[in-house]
């Protein structure tokens, strides 16, 4: 029995990478740390909301590579003789990734409060009418 891709499909032409992007997204959904949200903030906008408490901005980074959004934390070691009685707070590395559609672009970043604010915007592409002529070969 033959698997039938996206890509495959007659209807379908040109989509081939939809397929790509779908099980991608799939690998990533499995990760549960750090928790996040993701709001629409107005019609063309979007913010995406992660709990990054005890990172600072320079343990962070944030990058778009292939149009997907990569944020990555690690923190310092801890050089200090402390001796935790109890150490609930994670303090391991982590990378979450998102994946943007066409048009999506980052529009900043901002930490606050343990929160990593990151504001995505849609930019709307004009609508175009082409029409084809038809001749003879």
């Amino acid at each position: 029995m033959t698997k039938l891709s996206f890509g495959a499909h007659p209807f379908l032409l040109g989509f081939e990478q939809l397929e790509r992007l779908v099980e991608r997204t799939a690998k990533t959904a499995s990760e549960g740390y750090p928790p996040f949200n993701i709001e629409a903030t107005s019609e063309n906008t979007y913010r995406i909301t992660l709990a990054v408490a005890g990172f600072r901005d320079e343990d962070l980074a944030i990058t778009v590579e292939d149009r997907q959004l990569v944020v990555r934390g690690r923190q310092g070691e801890d050089l200090t003789d402390r001796v935790f009685l109890h150490r609930g707070i994670a303090a391991r590395a982590f990378q979450r990734s998102f994946v943007l559609a066409d048009g999506v672009e980052v529009a900043g970043a901002d930490l606050d409060h343990g929160l990593l604010h990151i504001d995505l915007r849609r930019y709307v592409p004009e609508a175009v009418v082409q029409t084809i002529r038809i001749g003879r070969k």
